[in-house]
């Protein structure tokens, strides 16, 4: 019995990492989606990597409270489909140093996506680095 409810907890434990991860949500996708995961994310106060690939819609992660970049990560930035609004709210997740770059180096003027390093959103633009897990 004692083995069943240590192989649960351990189960347990790596589904709550999972959840407080971009993991699952690397490749972008709907706005409304990534607006609730953050919703949650803000609530619980746990912390939130950004880990592995995590384009488009995925870096709305930024404006996590309590999020933290991993340094091999690759962040790719691009235009909405949908426009200049949904565009704007992306923006809006960075931080201005990071938001003034992606402007001014024409990342979201299109489809097209443009990559930074973890270690860059790290170093240049002052989000927090992931503890070793």
């Amino acid at each position: 019995m004692r083995k069943l409810v240590g192989i649960f907890l351990l189960s347990l434990i790596a589904t709550c990492a999972q959840a407080a991860s971009s993991t699952n949500y690397g490749m972008g996708g709907n706005l409304g989606v990534f607006d609730a995961v953050i919703r949650q994310a803000d609530q619980s106060g746990e912390l939130f990597r950004i880990e592995g690939h995590c384009q488009s819609a995925c870096t709305m992660f930024l404006r996590i409270r309590n999020v933290c970049v991993e340094p091999d990560a690759t962040l790719l930035f691009h235009a909405a489909r949908n426009g200049d609004p949904f565009t704007n709210r992306m923006l809006n997740s960075y931080k201005p140093a990071l938001r003034s770059y992606v402007t001014a180096n024409h990342f979201m003027d299109s489809a097209e996506l443009h990559s930074i390093s973890g270690a860059d959103i790290i170093h240049k633009f002052g989000y927090r680095e992931c503890p070793r897990q």
